[in-house]
């Protein structure tokens, strides 16, 4: 039995709605008129919040996104600059340095998130956590490395990946996701650390999953 729901995405950035805008062309989604600074699409799940924060972006980022294009050179009309070229992805950074992978595809579909990544110190271990948590089926093969879900309800991706890297996380992470719950306490007792409860200031709780990685509480008013 899941204790939480996906409910959407937060990127920390220094300039949040020329960052909208480069995530938008790249993604496909847009900006309301009356708040620059977020993008929405057809289902909430989509929205995703561009979070303004002072501290730069200092190391990799241990959180990414994979996105699918018809052409790596749309990626770049759209802002995007080149890291390097690997066999099946070409790894890019967006305005302001963060990582994301671009997938070619025969066709550039309107909405092109294709799926979540978290680096991992065990992959396999925070597969099965969050599949505890917010649901799906984990999934891997035999000659990969890497573990990921599929069928998660509300996720408005097809994958949430998981990949192994030697180093442990050391900074927050400046992508991460949000949830909704009945209650904190299950979500507590499944392994989750909270960093921070809501209070005056937030209208949330924020957590860590055993590995670290920062995502928010909402509970019902």
């Amino acid at each position: 039995m899941t204790v939480a729901r996906f409910k959407d995405l937060c990127v920390d950035v220094a300039s949040p709605s020329e960052m909208a805008a480069f995530w938008g062309r790249v993604i496909g989604l847009t900006t309301p008129a009356d708040n620059p600074g977020v993008l929405v699409g057809d289902v909430p799940e989509k929205t995703i919040w561009m979070c303004r924060v002072p501290e730069p972006k200092i190391v990799k980022n241990r959180v990414h996104l994979d996105v699918h294009t018809g052409a790596v050179a749309n990626l770049q009309a759209a802002g995007a600059t080149i890291q390097s070229d690997e066999q099946r992805w070409t790894v890019l950074t967006d305005p302001e340095g963060g990582e994301f992978c671009g997938f070619v595809r025969d066709t550039d579909p309107a909405y092109r998130l294709m799926e979540l990544v978290v680096d991992s110190t065990d992959p396999e271990r925070q597969a099965r956590w969050w599949a505890g948590v917010v649901g799906g089926d984990v999934a891997s093969t035999p000659d990969a490395p890497w573990y990921w879900l599929e069928n998660v309800p509300g996720l408005p991706f097809p994958y949430w990946v998981f990949v192994p890297v030697p180093e442990a996380k050391t900074v927050k992470n400046r992508i991460h996701w949000d949830v909704t719950a009945p209650a904190l306490q299950p979500v507590m007792d499944a392994g989750a650390t909270l960093l921070r409860p809501r209070d005056g200031e937030i209208g949330w709780h924020v957590c860590a999953d055993p590995e670290g990685n920062e995502f928010c509480v909402f509970l019902p008013a």
